[in-house]
């Protein structure tokens, strides 16, 4: 499937790899079909990629494994919540990303995970009742991480 994207252009998403939110996402509710995109002329810096819709050309969010931010991030979701995604299988966690123009402000939302089953390819966002900020602030730690990459290098 070719689709339309305002920051990529053209591009082929295999639909056998497309993440289905039966529910949608925070505060869009009719966008329910996404491709996970790796920016592939910015290299996989930290891990950022990219959900990008299905449906709307012109949304796509920058997402990160929660891990890269906070190595004692664990959420507890309840079974509840995640029976719509089906409850076998590898399970992946990614957080969205608020880059604004000041980007020493960079955060990620730690109270609202996305999680995807990879076998079935069904996700779910779930806000977390756990104390977990919303604005997360990430910039000096991915700075660092990129700092002692190049020392190893």
């Amino acid at each position: 499937m070719v689709i339309q994207t305002r920051i990529f252009g053209e591009v082929t998403v295999d639909e056998a790899k497309m993440i289905h939110f039966p529910n949608g996402i925070v505060g869009f509710p009719e966008l329910q079909d996404f491709a996970l995109i790796h920016d592939a002329e910015q290299g996989n810096q930290a891990g950022i990629r990219w959900m990008q819709s299905i449906q709307e050309p012109n949304f796509a969010m920058p997402v990160v494994d929660p891990l890269v931010a906070d190595e004692k991030y664990d959420p507890v979701v309840e079974d509840e919540l995640l029976k719509v995604i089906g409850e076998e299988g590898d399970i992946l966690v990614l957080v969205t990303i608020t880059v604004p123009s000041d980007l020493s402000r960079m955060s990620v939302n730690l109270k609202a995970p996305m999680v995807i089953n990879v076998a079935t390819r069904k996700a779910v966002q779930v806000i977390l009742e756990a104390d977990y900020p919303v604005k997360f602030y990430i910039y000096d730690i991915l700075k660092k991480r990129q700092e002692e990459k190049k020392a190893g290098e």
